[in-house]
């Protein structure tokens, strides 16, 4: 069973930066894509952005996010981060890691999950 652990999350101010980390226990096909996620209170969860290992390692992102959010990947380390700057309070929110077999934008195609790391942006 791959396991992926989530870090980094915590209180930042408006217009801050942030990096997030997710490392996978174990590379596998199922693990080919690694992304992120985010569920604020109240809200379905949200698709931030994804990485593909077998696509050259080109993230793509959300358009929420698209221009402040950034994926670099390690493939080394089967660590993916989540680079986040010009943050704003609309982005707090518990931010959770992902890996599955193709980079898309659907919740329900992943199969692995991490524990969630919740980010709070103060005003």
């Amino acid at each position: 069973q791959v396991q992926l652990v989530e870090s980094g999350g915590r209180l930042v101010q408006a217009g801050g930066s942030l990096r997030l980390s997710c490392t996978a226990s174990e590379r596998t096909f199922r693990t080919n894509a690694m992304g992120w996620f985010r569920q604020a209170p109240g809200e379905e969860r949200e698709f931030v952005g994804v990485i593909s290992w077998w696509s050259g390692g080109t993230p793509y992102y959300a358009d929420s996010v698209n221009g402040r959010f950034f994926i670099p990947g390690d493939n080394t380390k089967n660590t993916v981060y989540l680079q986040m700057t010009s943050l704003t309070p609309e982005d707090t929110a518990v931010y959770y890691c992902a890996a599955g077999r193709r980079a898309v934008p659907r919740w329900s195609e992943y199969d692995y999950w991490g524990q969630g790391t919740q980010v709070t942006v103060s005003s």
